[in-house]
């Protein structure tokens, strides 16, 4: 394996890990934000008005995005298998 071959699968793998990550916590971050702005507007300092809204959109989130997730999963796993050759060397 060159270290050309090791940075590119490396370099791809991290993408995807960043993307995956961006796509499930960016949703609740934004809610997150609304429901802290909105419980310091109201002064209503209850722990699930916060959490439970977070929860439901993640979860919305895999729903949604869970399909395309699991197919850029796989590719990048039927990418590393079909590159297998050159990385033994």
């Amino acid at each position: 394996m060159t270290a050309d071959v090791a940075v590119d699968l490396i370099s791809h793998a991290l993408k995807l890990i960043m993307l995956i990550v961006a796509v499930l916590i960016a949703p609740g971050m934004i809610v997150g934000l609304l429901m802290g702005i909105f419980q310091a507007a109201t002064q209503i300092n209850e722990q699930t008005l916060s959490f439970l809204p977070r929860l439901l959109v993640t979860l919305l989130a895999i729903a949604l995005a869970g399909h395309w997730l699991f197919n850029a999963l796989m590719d990048f796993c039927v990418e590393v298998f079909r590159r297998a050759p050159t990385l033994v060397g």
